[in-house]
């Protein structure tokens, strides 16, 4: 087994890779091959591996690839959820668990929290914080985490002292979680990154990873994977070494050059969007389309949004909101092009 970087998943908790697996794209990857990806990984070192109820069925081929894999290994396994009431996190709990087939998992995550309702709703008296608490102390489940693409939620979550982790887009064009990241250290929260390759628009994995494993405040990076030759090459970064040549620096700025005018951080000040559109989420979609090559995955979920890019009143009001100056409006007719026509 190879050596490869350990940090503590928490203060005082337990040791993960700082590469761990992340388990969206194997779902669009034959079983076989999935639980074989899953297998490989301790001979690279990785122990890490996060999945979600909502990734098809990537908690199904992990369950059947850690089954197949070394008893002994020190597995951290971590999943989430969208559910945001007692019962149906108390559901979704107990469906990983089978699909998972284990009887306790290390990380369980809230997933994607992007409202104030949402976050009072997750922690009303009838809400999903409560069913996680429970699992925690019948042993079902064994640390709480928090996932979010808004900078204010994940701070809040940071500073309530209520969750062991948190998980946030971070990459060379993503740098808005840095403060949350922090605050994060400064109180013993772990920081699992997710997005490493902003979505599949940084082409040098290396770098990319390089660049994340370089702060002192990330836990673990989670790049998805869907064939065996990137296991190697994702956990040979994790080396514990991140000092960059001035080749990587010049490719560094090169990548932010390239997509700073036309690259959605989904920090999400663009909204309230007046025709009710949420707009990081329609080139989050269109980017699992085009670069994860989740057709199918994305379109359905696409689908399912009350508002698209076609709803677009042209108004500008987000483009005179975004930090970034991103001509949004071109951007979602892009978006409507591709998933709508």
């Amino acid at each position: 087994m190879r050596r490869i970087e350990q940090r503590s998943i928490r203060r005082g908790g337990p040791k993960v890779s700082a590469v761990g697996f992340g388990g969206i794209p194997i779902q669009r990857i034959t079983e076989e091959e999935g639980v074989q990806i899953v297998k490989s990984l301790q001979d690279s070192g990785i122990n890490f591996i996060d999945t979600a109820r909502g990734y098809g069925k990537s908690e199904e081929v992990i369950g059947k690839g850690l089954m197949k894999s070394d008893a002994d290994y020190p597995w951290f396994l971590a999943t989430k959820s969208m559910a945001r009431d007692y019962e149906g996190m108390k559901k979704d709990i107990e469906l990983s668990l089978t699909n998972l087939q284990c009887q306790s998992i290390d990380l369980y995550q809230l997933h994607n929290v992007r409202l104030e309702q949402e976050y009072t709703r997750i922690m009303s008296d009838q809400g999903a914080y409560r069913a996680l608490s429970e699992a925690r102390d019948k042993g079902r489940i064994r640390m709480i985490g928090f996932t979010s693409h808004d900078v204010d939620m994940a701070m809040k979550a940071v500073e309530s002292g209520l969750f062991d982790t948190i998980q946030f887009p971070y990459n060379i064009v993503e740098s808005q979680g840095v403060k949350v990241f922090e605050k994060a250290h400064e109180k013993g929260v772990g920081v699992i990154i997710m997005k490493p390759l902003a979505g599949g628009a940084i082409d040098n994995g290396e770098i990319a990873l390089k660049f994340i494993l370089n702060n002192p405040h990330v836990t673990v990076a989670i790049p998805g994977m869907d064939s065996l030759k990137q296991i190697p090459e994702n956990a040979g970064v994790a080396t514990g070494n991140y000092e960059f040549t001035r080749e990587e620096k010049q490719y560094i700025e090169q990548i932010r050059d390239d997509l700073g005018n036309r690259f959605c951080r989904r920090c999400g000040y663009c909204g309230p969007c007046a025709a009710g559109i949420n707009i990081p989420v329609q080139f989050l979609m269109e980017g699992y389309y085009s670069r994860y090559d989740l057709k199918e995955w994305a379109h359905s979920r696409y689908d399912a949004l009350d508002k698209k890019a076609s709803d677009c009143e042209k108004c500008g009001l987000c483009e005179e909101k975004c930090p970034y100056d991103l001509p949004i409006r071109d951007m979602l007719d892009e978006v409507r092009a591709v998933m709508e026509e």
